[in-house]
């Protein structure tokens, strides 16, 4: 089955790659020839993530999903939350992302937190959504250099190292991203959907 992921974000394809393994043909928004970017306007990770397959549903015809994460920080009352991106600006830079995270974390004791991804899928014209969580906490500064993203502040629960200082394979472990993916790929383990590709919709 060929899905397509509506991300721009190499990061977040090459995990999610991971986690699928075979199962299933991914591609990204280049490669099935679609060169936008898609807003991220909505207050909720679900209404965010649903836009992202909608868009590029209208646009291909082709079985698709979409994804938003958030870090919510307990002490912080769930931010960064939906701004988790932009949360130092609109140039996304999570360098200035942490460093405010740390900043206003800096007169805090309780570093609890927890990662949420929601998976929207369209397949057959219908959309589900798919929820992965982990739980963890921040630390005072940055360990590690692999990941992206907020990854060089989180420890998940169960370990001592930051996701920065995981592999994929470890990191999969815990992450919140491969556990909504499991989800999403059991429930393509026992559906056969109508066939679609992407010249169907250029031959219309």
């Amino acid at each position: 089955m060929k899905l397509i992921f509506a991300t721009n974000n190499q990061h977040k394809v090459d995990e999610i790659r991971h986690a699928v393994g075979a199962a299933f043909e991914l591609m990204t928004l280049s490669e099935a020839g679609i060169h936008i970017d898609i807003p991220e306007p909505y207050d909720t990770l679900e209404a965010n993530a649903s836009a992202k397959s909608k868009t590029i549903h209208q646009l291909s015809d082709v079985n698709c999903f979409g994804e938003d994460t958030g870090l919510e920080v307990e002490a912080l009352n769930g931010e960064p939350g939906v701004k988790s991106a932009r949360y130092a600006g609109d140039e996304k830079s999570f360098e200035k992302n942490i460093e405010k995270l740390l900043i206003k974390l800096s007169d805090k004791t309780d570093r609890s937190a927890r990662f949420r991804t929601v998976i929207s899928l369209i397949i057959d014209g219908q959309e589900l959504q798919f929820e992965g969580i982990c739980n963890g906490k921040i630390t005072y500064e940055r360990k590690g250099s692999l990941g992206f993203g907020y990854d060089p502040v989180f420890i998940p629960e169960g370990s001592d190292l930051t996701f920065a200082e995981m592999g994929l394979a470890e990191k999969d472990r815990f992450s919140h991203r491969a556990k909504a993916v499991a989800k999403l790929v059991a429930f393509l383990s026992h559906i056969t959907p109508v066939k679609h590709s992407l010249e169907s919709k250029s031959k219309n």
